[in-house]
């Protein structure tokens, strides 16, 4: 008899920002004769988070926590903050929130399988994984793992927003929109800003 195997989807959101952390989301469900079907069904029409609006994204995030609630799915979110980044790097800062997220599943690498999304790859102990281009518009399981870091993510910039009043992180999020940077221009770098992202506002 095989071991009972898992499937894992895996995606980032928060690469680009000039503030605040990097979110890693994964995602799995126990993969059995009855239940790919129904999974199936359940992520239908599900996308990558980009692609829907802030409401949408909020109304699939619900839907999926109540799944996670019936035992039928597992979520987990890890996040690496602007320290983390300057310090490490926004790829060795990935890779840390998302070795602390798959650890937080608690499935042995040997008994799933990782569908990653872009150029993030699973620590070397997960021997069956695949990273997908483009797998978060391509893979519902990658998609939802996608609205899971997203919304994590834009909650935390939310909450950041009234600890640092006056960037109006909970509007961009932390993104280098002109608002944003006529901000920084303003009050300076505030203790989440990403510092290797923004070397000539120091002065």
């Amino acid at each position: 008899m095989g071991k009972t195997k898992y499937l894992i989807g895996i995606d980032e959101a928060g690469r680009g920002p000039l503030a605040g952390p990097v979110a890693v989301g994964v995602i799995t469900f126990q993969q059995t004769t009855n239940n790919k079907q129904q999974i199936k069904k359940i992520l239908k029409g599900i996308r990558d988070s980009k692609k829907f609006s802030e409401r949408q994204r909020e109304e699939w995030y619900a839907k999926l926590k109540k799944l996670e609630k019936a035992g039928i799915i597992k979520t987990a979110v890890s996040l690496s903050g602007a320290k983390t980044i300057d310090e490490r790097g926004i790829v060795t800062a990935i890779r840390r929130a998302l070795a602390r997220a798959l650890k937080k599943l608690g499935i042995p690498p040997n008994s799933c399988r990782v569908l990653l999304d872009g150029t993030l790859c699973a620590p070397a102990l997960y021997k069956n994984q695949k990273t997908i281009i483009r797998g978060d518009d391509t893979e519902p399981i990658i998609s939802a793992a996608s609205i899971i870091a997203k919304v994590s993510r834009d909650r935390r910039m939310k909450r950041l927003a009234k600890k640092f009043p006056g960037y109006d992180f909970e509007i961009h999020k932390g993104y280098g929109t002109k608002k944003h940077y006529r901000a920084i221009k303003k009050h300076g770098l505030s203790k989440i800003h990403r510092r290797s992202f923004l070397q000539n506002y120091f002065g």
